[in-house]
């Protein structure tokens, strides 16, 4: 691998794990101040809402100038989502801010390995992403809960600034001042990004021209015989992922009586399954099987489902993995079938740009209809039966789907599994 990818890994793993560290001190920052439960769980759709409602611009803006300072001037806006939270707006702004970051951050960072990278590199590179950023997560989760813990709070809140008075009282926001540097680490190895020398294409003078393009694309994806299926899956999967983050949070407070900083490492938990699952799916599967793993998704609702008959931490930590474990073996065949059909399609960029407008947008839906829920007065229990239903029902959907498509257009199916069978080997 070239010097760069390493500088790009780096940048990338410093990036995530104070994503993921601020996501639960932010949750911690509600609880403390004492915001309803329902603003906590809205915390991830504010994540998302930037990433649905830029998706159509932010590839282009990536494509603009190197990608190494649009991913520095994404780190930027995550640092003064940051100080927003410290300087008294509401965490659920700030945060969305964070998300703005973000949005504009992905495609850069995915973008950049097709220009460093020669297209056998592709697979493996990927691979390291996907593994790093689990690991980002898993220590990311763990590293937020330490820092609101209280024995670590307590000397965070004893350093002081001479003769600056910040005004920070709260564990948690000595917490997220303390993500301030990761952030900035993070910043400064963008900057020793290398330019590719790849030619910068300018952003249209007029920014609504890019819309008629991207609703082409998507459509495109969507009717594609093999494209709906593996984009309808992977959609519902990181709606569900990205909201169980918070669901794990809610439920082990109120089936184990957690604290924040004890439940965060249940999250890292599941996100240990999710990468034995990832693992042993790249080991086993082929692009053209991909379909089969259809009736996973729909055990992983029921799965959800089943979390509140559980009171004990050891039936709790075999129990998460196995539903982490499900949804990785799901996505990961899922997702290099989308690809393939993206970049057979439009492309890998623009084939990127509407997966993440999709999983997004499904992060947002499901995260409010969450959080909605929470709000309407239903107990974390309640809310997680609704949602575990929810996500059974549309995989079974799906899955109903894909049998209609094979019935009513076997050539056209079996010729697209054929193609993938090729590209497989």
């Amino acid at each position: 691998m070239k010097r760069g990818f390493y500088t790009i890994m780096s940048a990338q793993f410093f990036s995530s794990l104070a994503d993921n560290a601020l996501f639960v001190t932010a949750v911690e920052l509600l609880r403390t101040s004492g915001a309803p439960e329902w603003q906590r769980a809205a915390l991830v759709p504010m994540f998302a809402l930037f990433y649905v409602v830029l998706a159509p611009w932010v590839g282009a803006f990536a494509d603009s100038m190197p990608k190494g300072r649009v991913m520095f001037i994404s780190n930027a806006i995550k640092v003064v989502g940051c100080l927003m939270m410290l300087f008294g707006h509401h965490p659920l702004l700030a945060y969305a801010v964070v998300g703005l970051g973000a949005a504009a951050y992905s495609p850069a960072k995915y973008g950049i390995l097709t220009e460093l990278l020669p297209a056998s590199q592709l697979v493996k590179a990927n691979g390291w992403i996907e593994g790093l950023t689990i690991a980002s997560i898993i220590l990311g989760v763990l590293v937020g809960g330490q820092l609101v813990a209280p024995h670590i709070a307590s000397h965070l809140l004893a350093l002081d600034m001479p003769g600056i008075d910040l005004g920070i009282d709260l564990a948690a926001e000595a917490a997220i001042l303390a993500l301030v540097p990761v952030y900035m680490l993070a910043a400064w190895f963008n900057l020793r990004i290398p330019h590719t020398g790849v030619e910068m294409r300018p952003l249209p003078p007029n920014p609504l021209a890019l819309l008629p393009d991207f609703w082409t694309c998507n459509g495109r994806l969507w009717r594609d015989k093999l494209g709906q299926i593996s984009l309808s899956t992977t959609t519902l999967f990181w709606g569900v992922s990205g909201n169980l983050r918070y669901i794990v949070l809610a439920w082990s407070a109120a089936a184990l009586g957690y604290s924040t900083t004890q439940a965060s490492a249940l999250v890292g938990v599941v996100a240990i399954g999710t990468a034995a699952g990832a693992v042993a799916a790249s080991l086993h599967m082929r692009l053209d099987m991909a379909t089969r793993v259809i009736p996973m998704g729909i055990a992983m609702g029921l799965l959800v489902i089943l979390m509140n008959v559980i009171s004990n931490i050891w039936l709790a930590i075999p129990f998460l993995i196995l539903l982490g474990g499900l949804g990785g073996f799901l996505v990961v065949p899922m997702n290099a079938l989308l690809q393939h059909r993206g970049h057979n399609l439009m492309g890998a960029g623009r084939s990127i740009a509407v997966q993440n407008f999709n999983e997004q947008a499904a992060i947002l839906g499901m995260g409010a209809f969450y959080s909605l829920s929470t709000k309407f007065g239903l107990s974390a229990f309640g809310a997680i039966t609704a949602f575990g239903m929810l996500v059974a029902g549309v995989m079974w959907l799906i899955g109903r789907w894909h049998a209609h498509n094979v019935r009513s257009h076997p050539e056209e199916v079996e010729h697209l599994l054929s193609i993938a069978r090729h590209d497989h080997h």
